[in-house]
């Protein structure tokens, strides 16, 4: 297995447990009416905090990622991205943009048939961690089955 389908496994086990667990450490979500500003500060600040904690162990997961695969390989990451690298990346991108934007007109169609706010912020929430996890499945299957 290369680095790079390791990366991505690594990519996607990661994002699903830093999801899970701070969707599960924020669970009881507010019932309040359309018109609370309880409701919009409660997901205002779960997506706030969810960006600054996933960035954060992003970053700490990789770093651990690097350390431990220089220790079992013996080897550095690859300092270099040819073109095959660069469309992978680009469609895992491309995938990854298309599931956010039609979780973002799901969202945006669930406010125009007046359900709750909250239904909006969830579907936005959802749609940017599918996206997420798109990308990086996307680049584990074109590493693995070629482009």
């Amino acid at each position: 297995m290369t680095y790079q389908e390791k990366k991505s496994i690594v990519s996607i086990v990661s994002v699903i447990a830093i999801f899970v667990s701070f969707c599960l450490y924020m669970y009881p979500f507010p019932n309040s009416g359309l018109e609370s500003i309880e409701t919009f500060r409660f997901w205002g600040s779960f997506v706030f905090i969810l960006i600054l904690v996933s960035i954060i162990a992003n970053i700490v997961i990789n770093i651990v990622f690097n350390i431990m695969y220089r220790i079992t390989t013996g080897e550095n990451e690859p300092t270099f991205e040819d073109e095959l690298d660069r469309m992978i990346n680009l469609k895992a991108t491309r995938n990854s943009y298309f599931v956010f934007i039609l979780g973002f007109l799901l969202a945006m169609g669930s406010v125009i048939v007046f359900q709750p706010s909250q239904l909006m912020f969830m579907i936005l929430i959802i749609s940017g961690f599918m996206s997420d996890v798109t990308g990086s499945i996307t680049r584990l299957y074109h590493y693995r089955k070629g482009v």
